[in-house]
C-alpha cells in the first residue's frame, strides 16, 4: 500500500443524519398519527418521502455512500430492540395487534402499561430508550425495516450503507427486566444474540448492501476483560461468516482505548473512528497497532457534535497522516449528525459575518466532501475553499464578541470562599423548616406547567407583532394566576410560576444572557418528537438584567404558600447549548455561574425563599472515561456552589435532576451542598433513591413518583406504592414527593389528574406514617 493509492481512495460519507426535515415534518406526522388525524399509511408515505429527500440532498452534495437505517420513529435503540425480538412481555399483545401502535406504547406507555425506561445516550442530551432483557429473553430476528430503507435508496440509484446499533453495546446498554435480579447481567446473552444479528446481515446482503456498519460506541468507556472479551468474540463470529455484506464497526464520542486492539484483529473489514477530540489518542493507539493494513478506516474528522466550522488544514494534516496507517482512508463526522441542527442557511437573524462560523448538518456534509476532495486529489483542488476557511476562523477568532475584560477580570478573582455558603447543612436545615414550616413529605412540582397551544399562540403573535408587549404580558399574567390557583386547590405544599413565559429552560437565559446567540431553525432531537433549539455560546457571558425575578415575585404575590424561583443551572447551560470550543469548559461554566449568582442574590431579595437551580444535564457531560472524571466534576460542582453560595441559611437550594444513571456520580450530588434534590426515579422504580441511601446521603431528596415523559396518568395507589419505596431508602423526615422533571410537554387534562393523585398519595402515606 502507497500513501498515494490510500489518498486516491477517500471518499465521504457520513454516518447518520437529522431525522426531523427542515420544517420537522417527522414530528408532525408523528403527532398527528398519535392524536388521530394521521392514519398509518400517511405516516409511512411522510416518513419514506423524508428520508428520500435526506438521501437525494447527501448524495448531491456529494457524499459516495449515504446511511440507511438510522431514520426512526422515535428512537434507533427501541428500533434495535424490535429488529431483534426484544419486546417485554407487557407490550406483546399490543404489538401483535397492531406493531406500529405496540412500537410507540413501548416508548410512550398506555394508561395501563408502563413504557420502556428512557435514559441519556452517552454523554449527549438524546435519549434512548433502555432494553429490558432477563434470563429468559428469546431474541427473533426482524430486518424488515432495515432492508425496507435499504431497497429505499438503492431504488434511487445510490450507493447506501446500513447503519445498526452492533450487538455488544446493545447488551451493554441494556438493563434486567421487571422481576428479574439485578444482578443478572445482559451480556451473557451475546452468544444468544448474535445468530440474530447474523441472520439480519445475511438479509442485508441479500438486499444488496456492500457495507453494513455496526456503531459500538460503548466501547469508548472503561471496559472490563470480560467485556473486550464479549467484543472480540462478537466479531470474530460475525466476521467468520461468509454470508454476510463487509463489515464497518464505528465508535466515538471518545478515544476507544484498549478496544482498538481488539477491534483491529477482528475479521471485520473497516473501522470508523474519531478523530476530533480523541484524535491524538486514536491516533497514538493507530500507531501502537501497526495501523489497519488490508482494512477501510473511515475517519471523523468533523465535529459530529458541535456547530463551529472545521478546521480544514488541521483535519487535512491529521488525514495525511493517517493515510500510512490503513489500505484506504474514507472521511466522515465524527459521529451522526443527529446531533446537530440541519442547515445553517436558513438562520435569516444572525450576521453573515458570525454565520460564517457555524456549521449545522448540512454545512458538515459540505466540510466532509472538500476534505475528501483535497485527500484525493490534493490541496490545490481545493485552495479556494481553504482560504474562506482561514478567513472564518480568523474572523471568529479576532471578534470582540468573544472576550470581555471585565467579566474575564471577575472570574478571574473567584476564591475558594466564594463557592461555599457560609453555614453547613444542619444549621441551615434548621433554619429552613423554621422559617418555611412544611409538611411531612411536602409535595411541590419541578417547575414548568402544560405549554398550551394558547401560549405558544401568543409568543407568536407577540414576534408578529399582532399584539403588543402588554398584551402579551396580560396573557402571562392570566396563566400564573391559573397555575397557581390549581396548586392552592390540589394541596401543593411548595408552589411554582409553571414558566409560562419560557420557551426553553435553556434558550429563555440565552436570550437575556451577553455571549449567546438564539437561532430560529436550530431543531435538535432529544427524544421522541420532543425538538429542542439549543442556543449557542460563543463567548463571554454576563447578566445585564434581572431574568426571573419580575414574575417569580408576581406569583408570590398571588399565595402564601412558598413559591420556587426556578433558574437553570451553569452545567446544563453548557451541555444544552454549542459551546465555545476556544477555551476551557470550566472557564465558561465559571462565568455562567457568576451571571446566575447575581439572579439568585435578587430573587433571594426579593423574597423568595425556596430557588430551584437544575443540573439535569450533571450526569450526561460526565467524561466517558473514568481517569477524566474528576477534573470535570470539580469544575462543575464548583460551578453550581458558585451560583448557590451568596443566600442567607433560611434560604432553601434545590437542584433537579433526570433521565441519566446518577449512581456513579452520587458523591459529586453531594458536592453540590443542594438542601434539596429531586431525581427521576418512576421509570427506575426507585433505583436512585437506594442509590443514595447506600452512599449515605445527609440531605433532603424527592425521587419522582409521576413519569411525566408518558401520557399515563399514574393512579393514587401507584404513588403511594412508589413513596413507600422511596421510604425504604430515605426517611421520612427528609423526603419529598414530586414529578419526575417538569410538565411542559403534557397536557392540561392528565397534569392535573396526576397531581391530585401525587397530593392523594402523599396524604395517605404521611397518615400512614402517623399511625405507624
Amino acid at each position: 500500500m502507497t500513501t498515494k493509492s490510500a489518498a486516491a481512495a477517500a471518499r465521504a460519507t457520513v454516518y447518520g443524519y437529522p431525522r426531523q426535515g427542515q420544517g420537522r415534518e417527522l414530528k408532525k406526522a408523528v403527532e398527528g398519527y398519535w392524536q388521530g388525524r394521521v392514519d398509518a399509511d400517511a405516516l409511512r408515505a411522510s416518513a419514506a418521502e423524508l428520508r428520500g429527500a435526506t438521501w437525494r440532498q447527501l448524495a448531491g452534495a456529494g457524499l459516495h455512500e449515504v446511511p440507511t437505517g438510522d431514520f426512526s420513529y422515535y428512537d434507533h435503540v427501541l428500533d434495535t430492540s424490535v429488529m431483534v425480538g426484544a419486546i417485554p412481555a407487557r407490550h406483546r399483545a399490543t404489538v401483535e395487534l397492531d406493531a406500529l401502535d405496540g412500537y410507540f406504547a413501548m416508548a410512550r406507555g398506555t394508561q395501563d402499561v408502563a413504557p420502556l425506561e428512557m435514559t441519556k445516550w452517552f454523554d449527549t442530551n438524546y435519549h434512548y430508550l433502555v432494553p429490558e432483557l432477563g434470563p429468559d429473553t428469546v431474541f427473533t430476528a426482524d430486518s424488515g425495516k432495515q432492508v425496507g430503507e435499504l431497497r429505499e435508496a438503492l431504488a434511487l440509484g445510490l450507493a447506501a450503507r446500513p447503519v445498526l446499533v452492533g450487538p455488544v453495546t446493545y447488551l451493554l446498554l441494556a438493563k434486567p427486566a421487571p422481576g428479574v435480579s439485578p444482578d443478572f447481567d445482559p451480556l451473557t446473552l451475546l452468544d444468544r444474540l448474535l445468530p440474530v444479528y447474523a441472520e439480519v446481515l445475511a438479509d442485508l446482503r441479500a438486499a444488496g448492501a456492500e457495507w453494513v456498519q455496526l456503531d459500538e460506541p460503548a466501547l469508548v468507556q472503561d471496559r472490563t476483560p470480560a467485556e473486550l472479551g464479549a467484543a472480540a468474540r462478537a466479531y470474530g463470529d460475525l466476521g467468520g461468516r461468509t454470508d454476510r455484506p463487509k463489515l464497518l464497526v464505528a465508535s466515538y464520542f471518545d478515544r476507544l482505548g484498549e478496544a482498538l486492539p481488539v477491534l483491529a484483529k477482528a475479521p471485520v473489514e473497516g473501522l470508523a473512528l474519531d478523530f476530533t477530540e480523541a484524535a491524538a489518542a486514536n491516533l497514538d493507539a493507530l500507531a501502537a497497532v501497526g495501523g489497519l493494513p488490508g482494512k477501510r478506516l473511515v475517519a471523523g474528522v468533523v465535529s459530529g457534535r458541535n456547530i463551529w466550522v472545521n478546521d480544514l488544514t488541521k483535519s487535512l494534516a491529521t488525514l495525511g497522516t493517517l493515510l500510512g496507517l490503513a489500505d484506504r482512508v474514507d472521511v466522515a463526522a465524527s459521529c451522526s449528525l443527529l446531533h446537530v441542527p440541519l442547515d445553517a442557511a436558513a438562520e435569516r437573524d444572525i450576521e453573515p459575518q458570525i454565520l460564517r462560523w457555524l456549521a449545522f448538518a448540512r454545512q458538515k456534509t459540505g466540510e466532509i466532501v472538500t476534505l475528501a476532495k483535497g485527500l484525493a486529489q490534493g490541496t490545490d483542488t481545493i485552495a479556494a475553499e481553504l482560504a474562506a476557511n482561514r478567513a472564518d476562523l480568523a474572523s471568529r477568532a479576532g471578534s470582540t464578541l468573544t472576550r470581555d475584560p471585565a467579566v474575564r477580570a471577575r472570574a478571574a478573582a473567584v476564591t475558594d470562599a466564594d463557592a461555599r455558603r457560609a453555614q453547613r447543612y444542619p444549621e441551615r436545615t434548621a433554619a429552613q423548616r423554621a422559617h418555611l414550616n412544611l409538611p411531612p413529605l411536602p409535595t411541590t412540582t419541578i417547575g414548568s406547567f402544560p405549554q398550551t397551544a394558547e401560549l405558544r399562540a401568543a409568543r407568536a403573535d407577540l414576534r408578529a407583532r399582532r399584539i403588543d408587549t402588554a398584551g402579551y404580558e396580560e396573557r402571562i399574567r392570566a396563566e400564573i394566576q391559573e397555575v397557581i390557583s390549581f396548586q392552592e386547590k390540589t394541596g401543593l405544599d411548595v408552589l411554582v410560576h409553571g414558566e409560562p413565559e419560557r420557551n426553553d429552560m435553556v434558550q429563555y437565559f440565552a436570550e437575556q444572557l451577553t455571549g449567546y446567540l438564539a437561532t430560529r431553525h436550530g431543531w435538535v432531537q432529544s427524544y421522541g418528537t420532543r425538538y429542542v433549539r439549543p442556543p449557542i455560546l460563543a463567548g463571554d457571558i454576563s447578566r445585564p438584567d434581572p431574568m426571573t425575578v419580575r414574575w417569580t415575585t408576581y406569583a408570590q404575590s398571588l399565595t402564601p404558600r412558598p413559591v420556587k424561583g426556578m433558574l437553570t443551572g451553569p452545567v446544563t447551560m453548557l451541555a444544552w447549548s454549542f459551546v465555545r470550543d476556544d477555551q476551557p469548559l470550566g472557564d465558561t461554566a465559571r462565568q455562567v455561574a457568576l451571571a446566575l449568582r447575581d439572579e439568585v442574590n435578587d430573587l433571594e431579595a426579593a423574597g423568595t425563599s425556596v430557588i430551584q437551580v437544575d443540573e439535569p444535564a450533571l450526569r450526561e457531560t460526565l467524561p466517558l472515561r473514568a481517569a477524566d472524571h474528576p477534573a470535570y466534576l470539580a469544575w462543575a460542582t464548583e460551578a453550581f456552589r458558585l451560583t448557590t453560595s451568596g443566600v442567607r441559611p433560611e434560604t432553601q437550594v434545590h437542584t433537579h435532576m433526570c433521565y441519566a444513571e446518577f449512581g456513579d456520580i452520587v458523591g459529586a450530588i453531594d458536592d453540590l451542598d443542594a438542601d434539596v434534590i429531586s431525581l427521576e426515579a418512576a421509570r427506575s422504580h426507585m433505583q436512585v433513591a437506594r442509590e443514595l441511601a447506600a452512599h449515605g446521603y445527609p440531605r433532603e431528596a424527592g425521587p419522582g413518583v409521576y413519569d411525566i415523559h408518558s401520557p399515563r396518568v399514574p393512579s393514587a395507589a401507584e404513588a403511594a406504592a412508589l413513596l413507600r419505596k422511596g421510604l425504604e431508602a430515605i426517611p421520612a423526615d427528609r423526603l419529598w414527593v414530586n414529578p419526575d422533571c417538569g410538565l411542559k410537554t403534557r397536557g392540561w387534562p392528565e397534569t392535573r389528574a396526576s397531581l391530585e393523585n401525587l397530593v392523594a398519595a402523599a396524604r395517605t402515606v404521611r397518615t400512614e406514617l402517623a399511625g405507624s
